[in-house]
């Protein structure tokens, strides 16, 4: 048997889920109950084993989906599934899309977590959710809305983990959603995005809707692998006989066949319209019999559309005025609400609703529903247009009135005509703020579109415009543009919002990679200022995106400005820092000395500068901590960027910010030689970015950073492939990035062996970076790949151009930049000179804390030397070298290490393990005496070490605590050990 229930309360059919009735059997639906079943049975770990004795078994999870028509059984089969679920012992979380509803944010995702979580002392939700409160709570209604608004990503993360944590702690969890067309958009593609860790968890999720009504939003939920593959389990009308056992269980089994076969040919076997025209045959007192049969089809027309609208006005008006009003408040209504929608008084609205009721349009008395969304949506479709809209527009005030808020008045606003009315202004933008808040920005940009339609007065304009504009720009930035640059033709009188949307124009446009407008946008400003701190904040501003473009006009000379500007300024507010913050990133990209690099980054430092400031944006923050991963202090940079990760999570910002300090994080890591830690945390951040958009800069960001550590493991073709994959090459982008995306490029090209190909395209990267003065080999080491890739054709012009780069990273004086240069320069010249040159390099890398270009330096110089015929020299070289690299996770460099040294007729050695962080006891003691000014000889002397040893365990202290010589008494001083007194002696070795 295959069939949908159907339950019956005072004569009338009403929905299973609401209230507790009789319950008919399911009829025809056996396929479709076994599939629940072993659902059910998978998810709690317990099945049958054949003695009638249920067997622990592992539990799982996953997804069934239901499709079908309008009436076609899915909510009663869902109801069914609760009961089920229920009987195992499962927590069941319900919930329900509503055709008036769908433009409420939200609305499923509170149906369901609301109630796990509602009546909670507030210091009690603060702790089960922690720092996800002020993340996910606005938007499961649960608590106001403060601060910085979270991006849709950061909220759809914190969704998660509710629902995780449910699943966890409440296993085993059944979510079941009905109607899930009518799901508002922000709850349906989170569950769509959510669904496939189900299989993860003990949870199951049935879902059911209608295919032809999907929305184009929500087309992920047909291709997600449930327990049907990919496709949902559809729902049959049901056969003449199952039909006739539904008409004789509501009409009597005297029913005669023709009569039952009729019943069944105008319904097509739906069974609500099947259960409802017996119903109709009974409350007419028609015979079921061949007799009446020629009836039906005119009583099954009364059960929808205009036979529905006939038999409601013979109700009467005010009935009528009842059943609108309940139409347009969508589910669960207030009896209250809808007799003040109604204009009806309260005696007068509970006769109505009794009628209602009697007439099986409405269920319920303190919630009104509608017995069936078919009902629901022939009523609403019945109501005059004008009608319809004065409708809305009491709705929408008696819900504020009712104390509701204005984003429950929001949807009803959003149906009403345009009339100029400032109070349906005022209450949109309210909502929009509530809705923005919350996480759904898609919700926000259409009630200020409302509201801008609305109009408001003169005087607002400007300030719609500009928060229309700020719930665009996660969404369509280049959108949010139009209406940034609209709001500023508007009269304004509000210094502050000028500014603000001067400052989110350039921003829009910065992001939309188009720094030139951005920088022009916030020159202007400074231009035209009458503030002294505006024309201030307006510099840094174009500063800024000056700094990013790569199309700058003149960039020596507003090196300069920035340079006059930033010595003239104390740091005393955030403006003033970040320009001092941009003046240490200009010193870095231009090369100059790292004491001036670093001493700039501490006077932006120096009184705070916050990454997750809404009002700022996170990129000079970044700069500044990028200064030091290239002056030698990645560990100093590692604590910016943990700071900073740990702001952004905490704001709830999981989209372009999060994925640019993970792929950056990644980057720090490669620097300082941990390439296995920098490749996860580079795929974490292109994994972000992929959820960001392609084509955006963090992408191009990410993308070039894992093809470096890529080709640092030796993995050419496994970066050649992802290069291919997301179409890595020109045109690049507009925006100066780190690395550099065209160098980066380069390098691939080398690397393949195409030494031409990628000599013409460093030679392009160094013709766009040398006018600009962008001539530091730490941040972009192009000249040294181009000398490599030179040496193939022309050595000469390949060892220029290598000490070209050498004395550009000897003015910087980073060791580790200096000692590349070296490297590379040796590789190219080769020879007596060749070998000093690695003796220098390394030398300088065993003073920085880069380990992987250490272990580069030193498999290179043991190749040399053992070349030389100097084996015994080459083999301690390449012995350090091949460890090093092996502990790097640089698989290509440790192979040729290896055959290096079968070369030398040597084997590879004992290795020893992989340290950890920590200093042993005499690297501390050697660090403590470094960081207090005692040379190599006197470190020697008081720790019993050979001064040829010094240097070695120092190396290990730069590369364990990310610093170099000049960074390590701060360094000691993060990990709680201060430069010790002179008392201090071999005894703590």
């Amino acid at each position: 048997m295959r069939l949908a229930y159907a339950t019956r309360q005072a004569g009338g059919l009403t929905m299973p889920q609401r209230h507790t009735r009789t319950r008919r059997a399911l009829l025809e639906r056996d396929a479709e109950l076994v599939a629940v079943d072993e659902a059910l049975s998978d998810l709690t770990g317990l099945r049958p084993d054949g003695s009638g004795l249920a067997r622990p078994a592992e539990r799982l999870g996953g997804l069934l989906a239901f499709a079908g028509s309008a009436g076609i059984g899915k909510t009663s089969l869902l109801a069914e599934v609760r009961r089920r679920a229920a009987e195992r012992g499962c927590t069941v979380l319900s919930a329900r899309g509503g055709d008036q509803e769908q433009q409420v944010a939200f609305h499923v995702a509170r149906q369901l977590l609301q109630p796990q979580l509602a009546g909670v002392p507030e210091s009690e939700l603060r702790a089960r959710l922690g720092s996800w409160y002020g993340i996910v709570g606005p938007a499961l209604g649960l608590c106001t809305a403060e601060g910085a608004a979270p991006d849709p990503q950061g909220l759809r993360d914190g969704l998660d983990w509710v629902l995780t944590h449910v699943a966890v702690q409440r296993a085993p969890v059944v979510l079941v959603l009905d109607d899930a067309h009518w799901a508002d958009p922000q709850s349906l593609n989170w569950l769509a995005a959510f669904a496939p860790r189900a299989d993860e968890l003990a949870l199951l999720i049935v879902v059911a809707y209608r295919p032809d009504e999907l929305p184009a939003s929500a087309e992920s939920f047909r291709g997600l692998p449930g327990r049907a593959g990919h496709r949902p389990i559809g729902l049959e009308p049901l056969t003449a006989g199952a039909i006739r056992h539904l008409v004789r269980e509501s009409v009597g089994e005297h029913a005669d066949e023709p009569f039952c076969r009729e019943c069944w040919a105008v319904t097509a076997g739906n069974p609500f319209e099947a259960v409802e025209l017996a119903e109709k045959v009974r409350d007419r007192g028609l015979r079921p019999d061949e007799s009446s049969a020629h009836l039906l089809r005119d009583l099954a027309a009364a059960v929808k559309g205009t036979g529905l609208v006939t038999r409601l006005e013979r109700l009467g008006p005010s009935t009528v005025r009842l059943a609108w009003a309940a139409a347009v408040l969508g589910t669960e209504i207030s009896p209250a609400l809808a007799a003040t929608v109604a204009g009806l008084g309260r005696e007068e609205a509970a006769d109505c609703a009794d009628r209602l009721r009697g007439a099986r349009i409405l269920t319920g008395s303190r919630t009104l529903e509608f017995v069936h969304p078919l009902i629901a949506t022939a009523v609403y479709r019945a109501i005059p247009n004008a009608v319809r809209v004065a409708l809305h527009g009491q709705a929408a005030w008696a819900v504020v009135e009712e104390g509701l808020g204005a984003a429950a008045a929001a949807r009803h606003l959003l149906e009403t005509h345009p009339e100029g009315d400032p109070w349906v202004v005022g209450q949109l933008r309210a909502a929009a703020r509530e809705t923005l808040r919350a996480g759904a920005p898609e919700a926000a940009r259409d009630f200020l579109g409302r509201a801008l339609r609305e109009p408001p007065s003169p005087e607002d304009r400007a300030a719609v415009l500009y928060e229309l504009g700020c719930a665009s720009q996660l969404l369509e930035p280049s959108v949010t543009v139009n209406h940034l640059r609209a709001a500023l033709e508007e009269p304004i009188g509000d210094p502050e919002l000028r500014d603000g949307i001067v400052f989110r124009l350039s921003q829009s446009l910065a992001h939309s990679d188009r720094l030139g407008e951005a920088a022009e946008v916030v020159a202007h400003a400074a231009r035209t200022a009458t503030s002294a701190r505006t024309r201030l904040r307006m510099q840094a501003e174009q500063f800024m995106w000056d700094a990013f473009r790569a199309d700058e006009p003149d960039s020596p000379s507003r090196s300069r400005r920035l340079a006059r500007l930033a010595d003239r300024l104390a740091g005393r507010d955030l403006t003033e820092r970040y320009i001092i913050g941009l003046r240490a990133w200009d010193a870095t990209l231009r090369g100059e000395p790292t004491g001036t690099v670093l001493r700039h980054a501490g006077r932006a430092l120096d009184g705070g500068l916050p990454w997750a400031n809404e009002g700022w944006g996170f990129e000079v923050p970044v700069l500044v901590a990028m200064t030091y991963v290239y002056a030698d202090q990645p560990g100093r940079a590692e604590e910016l960027f943990t700071t900073g990760i740990a702001g952004f999570e905490r704001h709830g910002w999981r989209g372009a910010h999060l994925s640019f300090g993970y792929l950056l994080l990644g980057y720090l890591r490669y620097r300082r030689g941990r390439l296995a830690e920098a490749e996860d945390f580079a795929r974490d951040g292109l994994r972000l970015a992929e959820r960001v958009g392609r084509g955006t800069p963090v992408q191009w960001y990410s993308v070039a950073v894992l093809i470096e550590i890529l080709l640092a493991r030796g993995r050419t073709e496994e970066a050649t492939a992802l290069a291919s994959a997301y179409d890595f090459r020109e045109p690049f982008p507009a925006a100066v990035t780190f690395p550099d995306a065209q160098a980066v490029h380069g390098e691939l090209l080398l690397a393949r062996g195409l030494h031409k190909e990628a000599a013409a395209e460093l030679a392009s990267v160094g013709r766009r970076l040398d006018p600009r003065g962008m001539r530091n080999p730490a941040w972009s080491p192009w000249q040294l790949h181009l000398a490599l890739a030179e040496a193939h054709d022309t050595p000469d012009r390949a060892r220029a151009t290598a000490l070209d780069a050498v004395a550009r990273a000897r003015q910087f004086g980073a060791a580790s930049a200096v000692g590349q240069a070296l490297r590379v320069a040796a590789e190219v010249t080769g020879g007596a000179d060749g070998l000093k040159l690695l003796e220098e390099s390394v030398d300088r890398l065993e003073e920085s804390p880069s380990a992987y270009q250490l272990a580069c330096s030193l498999v290179e110089h043991g190749a040399a030397l053992r070349r030389a015929g100097r084996p015994e020299q080459a083999a301690e070289q390449l012995y350090r070298g091949l460890e090093t690299a092996l502990a790097c996770g640089a698989d290509g460099l440790a192979a040729r290490a290896g055959q290096e040294l079968e070369l030398a007729g040597l084997r590879p050695r004992q290795l020893h393990a992989a340290g950890s962080d920590a200093l042993t006891a005499r690297e501390r003691a050697a660090a403590v005496r470094a960081a207090r000014g005692e040379d190599h000889h006197a470190i020697a002397g008081a720790l019993g070490l050979g001064e040829r040893d010094v240097p070695r365990v120092l190396s290990a202290v730069y590369r364990k605590l990310g610093t170099d010589p000049a960074g390590l008494a701060a360094a000691l001083r993060t990990t709680g050990t201060e430069p010790a007194g002179p008392e201090e002696s071999a005894g703590e070795r």
